[in-house]
């Protein structure tokens, strides 16, 4: 189903994104954060929904649907720098990171830090090209909302 999709995120030099494939990145990497530490917990995939929802002005049965893929996507994906890299390329600086503050929503909605989480999310922020700076205030910005 996503096959088109992987083969250009892989790719040596990809192309932008439209607008529909950075939709079911963001959403993959999401999932893959919710993963990460082992257990898809339902408020992960509720609070998936909600950011989906919220930022792509989608009803929630439509933010369900793009969670549902982007759940495919993310499981035949090979790897989390793919993803990165894609939204990287498709999305302006002040929109990742928004990006990295819904990342931070997904990783803390358990209310726990895990290590695993932490790594990833430190990963995921230099490959997006946002500085330590500004992902501690996303995160200090998803811990109060």
């Amino acid at each position: 189903m996503f096959s088109d999709l992987i083969r250009r995120l892989t790719e040596p030099a990809p192309q932008p994104l439209s607008d529909a494939d950075a939709r079911h990145a963001l959403a993959a990497l999401l999932v893959r954060v919710a993963r990460t530490d082992g257990y898809y917990a339902p408020d992960e995939i509720q609070q998936i929904d909600r950011i989906l929802a919220t930022r792509y002005g989608l009803s929630a049965q439509d933010a369900g649907a793009l969670r549902q893929d982007a759940e495919k996507l993310e499981a035949e994906a090979p790897d989390t720098v793919r993803f990165t890299r894609a939204i990287k390329e498709a999305v302006p600086y002040e929109e990742r990171l928004a990006v990295i503050e819904a990342l931070w929503k997904i990783a803390l909605t358990d209310g726990h830090r895990e290590a695993e989480e932490d790594a990833l999310l430190r990963v995921v922020a230099s490959l997006l090209g946002i500085n330590d700076m500004d992902s501690n205030l996303a995160r200090k910005r998803a811990e109060a909302g």
